[in-house]
């Protein structure tokens, strides 16, 4: 793979140095763009951690190599025209200098960045003390109080889309949702693997 995908890069088109976006696994967030040479790449590739050529400093650079903040490779994809490269990461703590998620600023994050974003401030939750907020006190009460939540909000949802009630739907939908997160924390089952699940039937 590693000298395939270095063939098929037109790196005379970029110069030397292929674009390089980076992108979060879970939220799909963009976090920043880079730049990488032929033996940036390769590093990447077989350290798995996201290494760019540095066009201020004139040398390779390993994103988190002082801060400790890594970009785990997971996949990286060529776009059609083999000039640029999609690099999808697990990120380990912000990705930007300034300390926010992305150097696009949060205020780039998706919808499905928001949840990601919220399944982490749950999983932040999971062992708090009850008194510190509504999560924890939820956590504390046990799966078959989290269980019969669900269950509660899934039935309010289906009352409010039964009599045609738009603001209360879109209110109960999001109880519903915010719960099952919660349960699906406490059975230490990501969305994740409930997407893969979708994605599955939908193939």
């Amino acid at each position: 793979m590693k000298k395939e995908l270095l063939e098929q890069i037109n790196w005379q088109k970029v110069d030397g140095l292929i674009p390089a976006i980076i992108q979060d696994e879970h939220s799909a967030q963009v976090l920043m763009l880079g730049y990488m040479n032929p033996e940036a790449l390769m590093k990447t590739l077989s350290e798995g951690k996201v290494t760019f050529f540095s066009r201020s400093k004139k040398r390779l650079w390993t994103k988190g190599e002082t801060s400790g903040h890594f970009l785990n490779l997971k996949s990286i994809q060529l776009d059609c025209d083999n000039d640029t490269l999609l690099v999808v990461v697990e990120p380990i703590g912000p990705t930007c200098h300034t300390g926010t998620t992305s150097c696009f600023g949060n205020e780039s994050v998706t919808d499905l960045g928001f949840i990601a974003e919220l399944e982490a401030v749950i999983a932040s939750r999971h062992n708090s003390s009850p008194e510190e907020s509504y999560t924890a006190r939820l956590f504390a009460a046990g799966t078959k109080r989290m269980a019969q939540k669900v269950g509660e909000e899934g039935v309010e949802t289906a009352l409010a889309a039964t009599v045609k009630d738009r603001y209360e739907l879109t209110n109960e939908s999001a109880d519903l949702l915010f719960h099952l997160l919660v349960l699906l924390e406490d059975a230490n089952l990501p969305l994740s693997e409930v997407i893969s699940c979708l994605k599955a039937r939908h193939k």
